[in-house]
């Protein structure tokens, strides 16, 4: 499965599950972890349970199986990695506290290497 088809079916899946707040962002360049970061946002911590193991079952189910999953038992934030698209599904308050949106759009506070090896930096 490409990229674009993983991250549209992660979208469609918190779309059909009725995820709040449904968030792309493209990290390329800001991190190796993965190319997109997909926050959103569930009612309670069942709801972001269901919302968590679902993207990680309709992913296998298309032939991408998750790297691993993180707090889904918990269910006040829950992580699902699929390798090029990371997804976050968090209850509001945990969201609001760690502000991963506004981490991610931050300027990079250490140059890149070609800069520095340049003497750019």
């Amino acid at each position: 499965m490409q990229l674009e088809q993983l991250k549209d079916l992660v979208v469609s899946t918190l779309n059909d599950l009725k995820a709040r707040d449904i968030t792309v962002m493209d990290v390329r360049g800001k991190t190796a972890i993965t190319d997109y970061m997909i926050v959103a946002s569930g009612t309670s911590d069942r709801h972001v349970k269901a919302i968590a193991e679902t993207v990680a079952y309709r992913a296998k189910e298309a032939g991408e199986a998750p790297l691993g999953s993180e707090g889904v038992a918990d269910g006040e934030w829950a992580l699902v990695d699929l390798n090029g698209v990371v997804v976050h599904v968090m209850l509001p308050k945990v969201r609001d506290f760690y502000s991963l949106e506004r981490l991610w759009s931050a300027p990079a506070l250490v140059p890149p290497r070609a800069a520095v090896a340049n003497g750019n930096a």
